[in-house]
Formats: structure tokens, sequence, C-alpha cells
């Protein structure tokens, strides 16, 4: 990236702001992407946790996949997924309040006794498959946001100081240069001046 500047004071003083600006803003960038790496990391080790857990359950209740031929299907479903905002390093990311379920009337008499106990079974197993998507979701969030400050870090690092740097040493040479040669005329025309008075 070319920095546009003009060899004189004010470009010179420009260019200082920005390059300030930018070394001041560096750490907290930093700071800001290894928290995103470190939530990103929780976030994924959180969902493949509760992947595992779900896994888990679904295995533990293989013994039941007879009595699941009894049970009615469409009887629980999800009604809504109540969800918070969380804020992590400024980023807004999901987080799970509640899940909200709806059960159709069942006659208790008539149904076998464990139904009770398989809708408590549903209900835990598809809590476990909600909260597993909204972590991945967050950690795609997040993800995306430690990948767009990594390239702010970078740029700001590789490109835009080094950039500055250069330019505002090219201004100061090129004006100590300017200023040499001013003094240097100045000498000439004064040895002229006294060359002339003299002769």
């Amino acid at each position: 990236m070319a920095i546009k500047f003009q060899f004189n004071k004010t470009s010179l003083n420009d260019l200082n702001k920005q390059l300030k600006v930018r070394i001041k803003a560096l750490p907290t960038l930093k700071n800001k992407e290894s928290a995103l790496r470190l939530e990103v990391k929780r976030a994924k080790d959180r969902s493949e946790e509760l992947t595992q857990q779900l896994s888990d359950a679904l295995k533990s209740y293989d013994y039941l996949a007879g009595l699941w031929n009894e049970f009615e299907p469409g009887l629980i479903s999800v009604k809504d997924v109540e969800l918070d905002v969380v804020k992590i390093a400024g980023i807004r990311t999901p987080s799970l309040k509640d899940v909200i379920y709806e059960v159709k009337p069942y006659n208790l008499f008539a149904k076998p006794i464990w139904y009770n106990d398989g809708i408590g079974i549903l209900k835990r197993l598809a809590q476990l498959g909600i909260e597993s998507e909204i972590y991945l979701e967050k950690m795609r969030l997040l993800d995306y946001a430690r990948k767009k400050t990594t390239q702010k870090v970078n740029l700001y690092e590789k490109v835009q100081i080094p950039g500055y740097q250069e330019a505002i040493l090219k201004i100061k040479r090129f004006m100590e240069d300017e200023e040499n040669l001013s003094k240097a005329s100045q000498k000439i025309v004064k040895k002229r001046q006294q060359q002339e008075d003299t002769v």
C-alpha cells in the first residue's frame, strides 16, 4: 500500500499523527485477537463436548429402541428457541436462554407409564443438539471476527506502520537536503558579496 504524501511540514505532521494512532492501537488489536482466539477455542470445545454428550445420551437410550416404536410421532416439538446476545470482545454472539417445547395433549391412562420419561428424554436430547448448534454459530462468528482482527494487525504491523515510518523518513531527508542547499546557496551568495565588497 503506497502512502500518499507531500514533501512539507503539514504532510509530515499528518503522517506522524497517523503513525501514532496505529502504534497506539496495535497492542489493543493484538489483545483482542488473542482474546478472540481463546473464545473460539472455548466455543469449539464446548460444542464438541455437547455433541459428545448428545452421542453418549443417544447410545445410553439404545435399550429403549423397541419402546420408541410405540411413541407417538409429533407428540413433542420445539416451539421456540429464545436467545440472548452476549458481547465477547465487542462481537455480538448468541447465547441460549431457553427452549420452549410444545407437547400435544395425550391420555395418561391410555398411554404407557414411560411416556412422561420419554418426553423428558427427548427434551434433554433436543436441548443438547440446539445448544451445540448455538456454540457452533458462536464459534463461526468469533472466528470470522478473529480473522478480520488478524488481518488488521498484519496490515498495521507489516504494511502501514513501516510505510508511514518510511514516508516520514523520506520527508525529513528531503527537508534536510533542502535546508542544506539553502544554507549552501546563502554561503555562496555571502561569499560573492564579500568578494565584490573587497574589489
